[in-house]
């Protein structure tokens, strides 16, 4: 029998770094995108106990694939158990900083 696979794929969108935790990620048929899929949160309970991942459940909410430009993939590791799922603001005049996560060129900005 084959053992269920946990990745924990660490990407940026929108100056923000995403940490998802998901079943399955591949090399699209898109040139140049990693495709994610099978989402994995905790469950889901009466109390709220981490907004963060409240916010990113709704977001990925009904989404069965997520197609990530292949540049804005930080980092993918298989993980033996899910860990908290997180967003952290990549900018220095974040709350939060993420100094380990330096961003590619990107042409829209100038």
């Amino acid at each position: 029998m084959s053992e269920k696979h946990i990745y924990k794929v660490v990407f940026v969108n929108q100056e923000q770094v995403y940490e998802v935790y998901v079943g399955n990620v591949y090399q699209g048929d898109w040139y140049g995108f990693v495709v994610i899929e099978d989402f994995i949160f905790g469950e889901k309970s009466t109390i709220v106990v981490d907004p963060t991942e409240e916010k990113l459940r709704h977001e990925f909410a009904g989404v069965d694939r997520c197609f990530i430009p292949m540049h804005r993939v930080v980092r993918i590791d298989q993980v033996k158990k899910r860990g908290t799922a997180k967003i952290v603001a990549l900018g220095k005049d974040g709350a939060e900083r993420c100094d380990k996560v330096a961003p590619l060129y990107s042409p829209d900005k100038k």
